[in-house]
């Protein structure tokens, strides 16, 4: 059997998700203009599109939909109506980056390359770009009634699970947390609770979404939050460790900025070696949730373990 190629995966379903992008957040010409196109300036700044890609993977696991299709379309009707849940994961994300780079939060000037959205358009728009993804996000799920693929009560249900990851107990808690202990003295207690909110939430909602659309079974679904939720961990301890010892050309942005915010990072608590232990514990327990899955799961097996080998 041929060795599984992430990197061909995530090229392709991140150039599917970035299509579906533009269809779902076009350009105006309208006097609006201005603050869509800054929106779409962070829109479409390049990243990895993790979080669409693990809604849509989390729907084809527990679909049990073969990874050898070359075109969306191939994986079929159900895969596609997953996509609007997917975009707006995508567009939570992104406005959470706007508003994190601001002024007011972590005050930076790079992000992906490049000059931060408020560098560009000033902080007003900037404020204003984050809350239109936000709003409209809201709005594609609310469509997601006239495609009539789904009922009602799993529709609501998606909104309730992403509304919750990104609220105030989940991303924007974890956002909360991290500001108020940039000058005092935090216990690992709350830099797990930190993290598990402001990273693994989204994260998390991303696949129990997805899985939760298509009609997973309750057990499978609870599989995939767990795994989520140990995902989210190890992502955000590597990207801590990527803050260390990372390559400015791959990260889009210069290491070390944590340390001078005074950031609480696994890091800063406990060492370089203790968050790598870390990573591969969370890693390791990501793999364990996914043992009841068939090769459908495939995709996320490989993303939870490249992890471990991340370089931006």
């Amino acid at each position: 059997m041929q060795p599984f190629d992430l990197k061909k995966y995530l090229t392709e379903r991140k150039e599917w998700v970035e299509t579906a992008l533009e269809q779902y957040f076009p350009p105006s010409s309208r006097l609006e203009k201005r603050v869509v196109e800054a929106a779409r300036y962070s829109l479409f700044a390049g990243g990895k599109r993790l979080r669409p890609i693990l809604c849509l993977a989390a729907a084809e696991a527990v679909s049990g939909t073969r990874q050898c299709a070359a075109s969306a379309e191939m994986l079929g009707s159900s895969f596609q109506a997953v996509m609007p849940v997917a975009c707006a994961m995508e567009m939570i994300h992104t406005y959470s980056l706007i508003h994190d780079d601001l002024p007011a939060m972590d005050n930076d000037d790079f992000r992906r390359g490049r000059p931060t959205n408020h560098k560009v358009y000033g902080e007003a728009v900037a404020i204003l770009a984050g809350d239109a993804l936000l709003t409209e996000a809201f709005g594609i799920l609310a469509r997601l009634r006239t495609n009539g693929m789904f009922p009602a009560e799993r529709i609501l249900r998606v909104v309730d699970i992403i509304a919750e990851a990104a609220g105030a107990r989940g991303m924007i808690g974890g956002q909360t947390v991290d500001l108020e202990s940039e000058n005092r003295e935090v216990d690992m207690d709350t830099v797990v609770y930190m993290h598990r909110c402001k990273t693994g939430a989204l994260i998390t909602a991303s696949l129990e979404a997805g899985a939760v659309l298509v009609g997973g079974e309750e057990d499978r679904v609870a599989d995939l939050t767990r795994y989520g939720h140990h995902l989210g961990m190890a992502f955000q301890i590597t990207d801590d460790l990527l803050d260390v010892e990372g390559d400015a050309r791959l990260m889009g942005k210069n290491p070390g900025s944590d340390a001078a915010k005074n950031k609480k990072t696994y890091p800063a608590l406990l060492g370089i070696e203790a968050s790598r232990e870390s990573a591969k514990h969370h890693v390791e327990e990501a793999l364990r949730t996914l043992s009841r899955f068939d090769a459908s799961a495939e995709p996320l097996r490989a993303v939870a373990k490249h992890l471990l080998v991340r370089k931006g």
